[in-house]
């Protein structure tokens, strides 16, 4: 079974919320199973920047529910969303 990449874009509650504490929780709330491979943040609006979390997972069902469930828990985000998914050769 080979691994993808999944992109997951995090928005956060408001504009003021502290981007360094949220990428240390990320960086903490990879579960065993996946291998963090970059945060970037995207500029959406007001002041508002999302961030897009990439992750590799075994291309399997389910790969990505684990990452999803956790970084949801996260205190300061809104919202997540799966916005690609790329398999790795």
């Amino acid at each position: 079974m080979g691994e993808v990449v999944a992109t997951i874009k995090l928005m956060p509650e408001s504009p003021d919320v502290d981007m360094s504490k949220i990428k240390a929780k990320i960086q903490s709330s990879i579960p065993k199973d996946a291998e963090l491979y970059k945060i970037e943040e995207e500029p959406v609006a007001f002041g508002l920047i999302a961030l897009n979390v990439m992750v590799v997972v075994d291309d399997a069902a389910g790969g990505t529910e684990n990452v999803e469930k956790n970084l949801s828990k996260i205190e300061g985000i809104s919202n997540i969303e799966v916005t690609d998914l790329r398999r790795l050769i």
